[in-house]
């Protein structure tokens, strides 16, 4: 008697493995380039935000920096605002330049080669 699952060829099996994997890699590969996409829009929303927050940050420094150079004059007003803030843990420094964070759209974009810190 002859049995045919003795003899079968590992051709069928390996083809459903196959086309299974191809299938699940292009469903990852989709899953992924949507994300990156959403990724992405949400990074381009919070542009404007983080240019405003930007600005704001610039002139409440001219507005801190400002009142301790009056409160350095003597006026006591400035003196008074600049040890509230001091009681609170925050300095003013008026010869302190801005700090600047980078932009958003300044940051790594996915896919982009890093350089490698020195010395390692």
């Amino acid at each position: 008697m002859y049995d045919s699952n003795r003899n079968a060829a590992p051709f069928v099996p390996l083809l459903l493995l196959m086309i299974g994997l191809l299938i699940w890699s292009g469903a990852q590969m989709f899953q992924l380039f949507s994300e990156r996409s959403t990724l992405k829009t949400l990074l381009s929303n919070q542009a404007a935000p983080f240019a405003a927050s930007q600005k704001m940050r610039v002139q409440l420094d001219a507005v801190a920096s400002g009142t301790q150079r009056l409160a350095d004059q003597g006026n006591q007003n400035a003196r008074l605002v600049v040890e509230e803030l001091r009681k609170r843990g925050i300095t003013i420094s008026p010869t302190a330049a801005p700090v600047h964070s980078p932009a958003p759209l300044d940051l790594p974009q996915p896919g982009s080669q890093t350089p490698a810190p020195a010395g390692k």
